[in-house]
């Protein structure tokens, strides 16, 4: 099952792992750091990050989150990667191997003797057992916010040695998801709009890391209400008839990868073809990966959705 599908199930059942920002896994007192902590070293080493610390630059670093790897990757960091999770595919050229995020072995890991890991959730308990092999760990959680965002991204880069080009990233992330806000067209009444994370019709809310995007930019979720009062995680399955019922002007794919769905097997499900997306072919197909993570590649995701929203009339 791919990496999203199973964040997706994951988040819906409730476990641990949240596909784009219900997780707030892996605090300071397990050797991780939320992304609120404050970076408390300069630029030079050691470098401490709440309660972990790093003596030396790393130069054997072993990712196991797909967002960490583009992170690290995009920060200048990629030279200093030894292997990365089977689920990490971007960049291309990420030293891709057999380990998993999601039943994380400490001896595997330890195997590639790093100097440093950085990952995304405690699964197995894996954080205390590579602490007690002197292996330092950074986890970051999946965020809720793009702040989360620019927080991990600056925190890899101190801890990594890329502080400037980490700043960097932010700080140019941070003008283009501002730009990109700003250029939405203003509307007296506000667009609705059904995400969808797989054909089963689960869904995420606006208390989400991606719902938050659409809030930003003005749009209002059919999936709220399904989940109003955060049992679900923020991933609720909705039901046929009420999705329709609800009639979204927008209809978004994040599961035309891992599951082959479009335009064409949205408007062939039975009782769609009275929805308004439908009807107007506002049916908007994303990329499952760019879609399902919190990295650098969230401003190419909000400008797929802005793009999207530009073409509705007004």
């Amino acid at each position: 099952m791919r990496y999203q599908a199973r964040l997706v199930l994951a988040a819906a059942l409730g476990a641990a792992l949240a596909l784009a920002g219900c997780g707030d896994g892996g605090g300071t007192e397990n050797g991780g750091t939320p992304p609120s902590q404050d970076v408390s070293a300069t630029a030079d080493f050691p470098v401490t990050i709440g309660n972990l610390t790093v003596a030396e630059k790393p130069t054997k670093i072993v990712a196991l989150s797909p967002t960490a790897t583009e992170v690290l990757f995009a920060i200048g960091a990629g030279q200093q990667v030894k292997a990365v999770d089977d689920q990490s595919n971007f960049p291309a050229e990420a030293p891709k191997s057999d380990l998993s995020a999601f039943q994380p072995n400490a001896e595997a890991i330890a195997a590639q003797e790093p100097d440093l890991v950085v990952l995304s959730n405690d699964m197995n308990n894996v954080v205390a057992q590579l602490t007690q092999l002197k292996i330092p760990v950074y986890v970051a959680p999946a965020g809720k916010t793009l702040d989360d965002t620019y927080k991990q991204i600056t925190d890899i880069g101190a801890i990594t040695g890329n502080r400037p080009a980490a700043e960097d990233l932010a700080k140019r992330m941070r003008e283009d998801v501002d730009k990109l806000v700003a250029d939405v067209p203003k509307r007296a009444t506000k667009l609705t709009y059904y995400y969808e994370l797989g054909p089963e019709l689960y869904s995420l809310t606006s208390k989400t890391f991606v719902g938050s995007l659409f809030a930003q930019l003005g749009l209002e979720n059919i999936a709220d209400a399904a989940d109003a009062d955060g049992s679900k995680g923020g991933y609720p399955q909705l039901s046929a008839e009420a999705l329709v019922k609800a009639d979204p002007d927008l209809i978004f794919l994040a599961d035309t990868v891992c599951c082959k769905q479009n335009a064409d097997t949205v408007k062939a499900r039975p009782g769609w073809s009275g929805i308004t997306a439908v009807k107007t072919g506002q049916i908007v197909g994303l990329n499952d990966d760019v879609a399902s993570r919190w990295g650098p590649r969230t401003v190419d995701l909000l400008r797929q959705i802005v793009d999207a929203v530009a073409k509705v009339p007004a």
